[in-house]
């Protein structure tokens, strides 16, 4: 029904604008260790998830910890989206916005790629198209500025790889995230616990900021920060699970793109990073294969 388009479509936008807004969240908590937020991010997101599949008396996802395929499955998209999360909090608060949208501009084209390799997927010619010229525009960027993305590859191959590892875990995105969340929740609660750096304080004083005696050098603005970090992290897939059951996967597949879009374009005009000669010969491409994917979607549907 068109009503229902028109909704998930809205919703659709809604979620991908909030993902491509959430650096702005990120760089207000940028005086915390990347890690720390990292970890509150993961506990937070499981507090909130958890609350919700309470109230709705959802308990079926912890059955799959019972059996040790589905549990390795789980814990395997943990870390990889710990892994993914830590990296995008990282490269914003460094003052790399633009290689953080580049990543998620490149992702569904990776995934594509892992789709055909691991689930013999075939692809189409625009595909093929659209991948290679994501491809020059990594060796195209390489080749004018002497360095790797390594940032944008890691960001788009770890998020790939969770898409990979989610097809095997059979429960919906909320339970999943409950149960994804409630797997990271150790390694959370290590980056709280045990120090992993220093920071020097007024007077030469030595703090640790990778234990619990560093957070209570953290103000209150901060802790504000940390515990809207779970709803931060779970609302937008709240809304994405809904738009997907309403629209068809090539309008998400086009819309997506709002994302990295919003990202690039914070970094650019906000954080007034610099988008050099080679920014603009890797995108120009990326942007290109974009539109060659976005055409195969809405030519397959």
């Amino acid at each position: 029904m068109l009503k229902d388009f028109r909704k998930g479509a809205a919703l659709a936008v809604l979620s991908y604008c909030i993902w491509g807004a959430l650096p702005l969240f990120w760089k207000l908590l940028s005086a915390a260790a990347p890690l720390h937020i990292l970890a509150f991010r993961i506990a937070g997101s499981l507090l909130f998830v958890g609350a919700i599949l309470l109230f709705k008396k959802k308990y079926t996802f912890l059955r799959h910890f019972r059996e040790r395929r589905e549990r390795g499955y789980i814990i395997c998209a943990a870390l990889l989206v710990t892994f993914n999360w830590g990296l995008y909090i990282w490269t914003v608060n460094s003052g790399h916005a633009i290689w953080a949208s580049f990543g998620y501009y490149i992702n569904p084209l990776v995934s594509i790629v892992l789709g055909m390799v691991f689930f013999r997927e075939r692809l189409s010619a625009l595909q093929w198209a659209a991948f290679a010229s994501a491809t020059l525009g990594v060796i195209a960027h390489t080749a004018l500025s002497g360095e790797l993305p390594a940032v944008s590859l890691a960001l788009a191959l770890s998020f790939g790889a969770y898409g990979l590892v989610k097809k095997k875990i059979h429960v919906n995105s909320l339970e999943a995230l409950g149960a994804e969340t409630l797997a990271a929740l150790p390694f959370a609660l290590i980056l709280l616990f045990f120090p992993f750096g220093a920071i020097m304080k007024d007077g030469g004083a030595e703090v640790l900021f990778g234990s619990l005696s560093g957070l209570a050098h953290y103000g209150t603005a901060l802790w504000l920060g940390f515990l809207l970090a779970g709803p931060a992290t779970a609302m937008p897939l709240i809304l994405f699970s809904e738009s997907a059951r309403l629209i068809p996967l090539s309008s998400l597949g086009f819309i997506q793109f709002l994302s990295p879009s919003f990202t690039l374009l914070i970094g650019v005009f906000v954080f007034r990073e610099n988008f050099q000669a080679e920014h603009f010969a890797a995108f120009s491409l990326v942007w290109l294969g974009v539109i060659l994917y976005s055409i195969s979607l809405f030519r397959k549907r």
